[in-house]
C-alpha cells in the first residue's frame, strides 16, 4: 500500500519534499481549493463534506495497487488561482488540478490544458454519459479540456413548518412555490401574516448569491448581461429581475443586509421560510437538524422556481484539468493522470454526497442516487443551470454587478442610475 500525504510547498507548483516511496511509482501532484479535512478518513463511503470526500477519494486511489502515488497539495482557497497561474508561469503546474467552469477559458485560451477526449475514452470514461450541460462546460474550441466533477447550483431551501402555517404545502407534502413575481409577494405576505416571520433570506452583501439570484431571473426572461462585446445591463428585463427582490425588501419580506452567515443562521433559527443558497448546503442542513440544536426541523429543498418565462438558475461546475505540458514532457505521468480521472469519474456518486449534482446521467438516474436525501427534489437544476458567457473578465464583471446591485438595495441609488454605471463598467471589461 502506497502512502498518501499532504505536502507543504510555498506555491502549488513547488517540489514535494521529505517523503519516500517505491521507485516504480509514478507521482501525481494534485491541487484542489477545498479546505483540509480535519479527520483523515480512508474509506470514501464513510466521509462527508467536500474536504473529506475529495481527500478520501484520492487517498483510496493512491492506496490501490496501481503504481501511482498521489501527492495532495495543501489548499489555499483565497489564493488558489493566483498560485495556480504562477505555477503555470514557472513551468511547474500540478499534474492534475481543479478549476471552476467560469475560469476554464483563462487557462484553455492560453493553451495550458490538454485535450482529453480520446485519452479519457481510452481510460474507460464514457463522455457520452455526462449531462449535456457539463459536457458544454468542459468544452473549449470544440475540444474537451477538462473532466466535470459536479454541477452546483442555487436552489431554494425551505422551512416546511413555516410554509405549512401559511397554507403553502401541497397535497404531495411539497412546498407550494410562486410562479410569478406577483405570486412571490402574495406568498411572502401569507407567511408574515401566519407566522410573523420573513419569507426569504439570502446573502445580498458578501458573496455573489444575490447577484446570481437576480441573474437567474434575467435568464428566465431569455436575456443575459452581455452579448459578444456589447454590455446589456440597463434593460427592461434586468429591471424586472431587480424589482422582484426590491419589492420584497420594501415590504419587509426580506432583508437586503444579510451576509452569507447571517442569512444561513436566520434560516437555521427558523426566522425565514426560504433561504437561497447552493446545493453544497443540503447535507450540512440535514446534519444540523439531526443534532437537534437548531430551530429548523422540517426541511425541504426545491429547484429555483420559475417566476418568468422559462426555468433557469445560476450554476457552475468543478472540473478536473491536466496541463498540456504533462502530456508532452512526462507521458507516463499523463497516463497515470488519465487513470486517476477515470477513478474519480467512477466515484461520481460518492462526490454527489456533498450535495452537488452528479454529472453522469447514469448516476443521476440510478436508484442509489435517488436514495440520497432531497436529490430528486432539485434534479432538474442539472438541465437548466446557467451562467454568464465565458470571458476573461468574469470575476471583475461579477464585482461590477455586486457594486451596482448593492448600491440599489443598500444605498438607495435609483435603479436607472446604478444600472447605467454598471453597464459602463461591464462594457469596459469586455474583450
Amino acid at each position: 500500500m502506497r502512502r498518501f500525504w499532504t505536502a507543504i510547498p510555498a506555491a502549488l507548483g513547488a517540489a514535494v519534499l521529505g517523503h519516500s516511496q517505491a521507485s516504480a511509482d509514478v507521482e501525481l501532484k494534485v491541487a484542489r481549493f477545498f479546505d483540509t479535512c480535519i479527520e483523515k478518513i480512508e474509506d470514501v463511503a464513510e466521509a462527508s463534506g467536500e474536504a473529506c470526500i475529495v481527500e478520501s477519494l484520492l487517498s483510496m486511489f493512491s492506496a490501490e495497487d496501481n503504481g501511482i502515488t498521489v501527492d495532495l497539495l495543501p489548499p489555499h482557497r483565497d489564493n488558489y488561482y493566483p498560485q495556480l497561474i504562477a505555477a503555470y508561469a514557472e513551468g511547474r503546474p500540478p499534474d492534475v488540478h481543479l478549476l471552476h467552469r467560469h475560469r476554464l477559458s483563462d487557462f484553455a485560451s492560453a493553451g495550458m490544458l490538454a485535450a482529453l477526449s480520446d485519452d479519457l475514452s481510452a481510460a474507460g470514461v464514457d463522455i457520452a454519459d455526462w449531462e449535456e450541460t457539463v459536457r458544454e462546460a468542459v468544452t473549449f474550441d470544440d475540444q474537451v479540456v477538462a473532466m466535470p466533477f459536479d454541477l452546483h447550483a442555487n436552489i431554494w431551501h425551505v422551512n416546511l413548518d413555516l410554509m405549512g402555517e401559511a397554507d403553502l404545502i401541497g397535497n404531495d407534502g411539497r412546498p407550494i412555490l410562486p410562479a410569478s413575481p406577483g405570486e412571490l409577494l402574495d406568498h411572502a405576505e401569507k407567511v408574515r401574516d401566519a407566522t410573523g416571520k420573513a419569507y426569504l433570506a439570502a446573502d445580498f452583501v458578501q458573496f455573489p448569491i444575490g447577484v446570481r439570484s437576480v441573474l437567474s431571473l434575467l435568464w428566465q426572461q431569455g436575456e443575459n448581461i452581455f452579448d459578444g462585446g456589447e454590455a446589456l445591463v440597463d434593460t427592461a428585463e434586468m429591471r424586472a429581475a431587480i424589482t422582484t427582490f426590491t419589492d420584497l425588501f420594501d415590504a419587509g419580506f426580506a432583508n437586503p443586509a444579510h451576509s452569507y452567515e447571517s442569512a444561513q443562521q436566520a434560516f437555521l433559527d427558523g426566522e425565514v421560510a426560504v433561504l437561497i443558497n447552493g446545493t453544497w448546503a443540503v447535507d450540512l442542513y440535514d446534519k444540523e437538524i439531526a443534532r437537534g440544536e437548531v430551530a429548523l426541523n422540517n426541511y425541504d429543498v426545491a429547484d429555483f422556481p420559475t417566476l418568468f418565462d422559462r426555468p433557469a438558475t445560476w450554476a457552475d461546475s468543478h472540473l478536473w484539468a491536466v496541463p498540456e505540458s504533462l502530456k508532452t514532457a512526462r507521458p507516463e505521468a499523463y497516463d497515470a493522470a488519465m487513470k486517476l480521472l477515470s477513478w474519480i469519474n467512477d466515484h461520481n456518486l460518492d462526490w454527489a454526497r456533498t450535495g452537488h449534482l452528479a454529472v453522469r446521467t447514469s448516476v443521476l438516474e440510478s436508484d442509489a442516487y435517488a436514495t440520497l436525501s432531497h436529490r430528486l427534489d432539485y434534479r432538474k437544476s442539472a438541465s437548466f443551470g446557467h451562467d454568464i458567457p465565458l470571458t476573461s473578465g468574469y470575476d471583475d464583471i461579477h464585482q461590477a454587478l455586486i457594486r451596482g446591485l448593492q448600491a440599489i438595495w443598500l444605498d438607495g441609488v435609483p435603479v436607472g442610475e446604478a444600472l447605467a454605471g454598471t453597464e459602463a463598467d461591464v462594457q469596459s471589461l469586455l474583450p
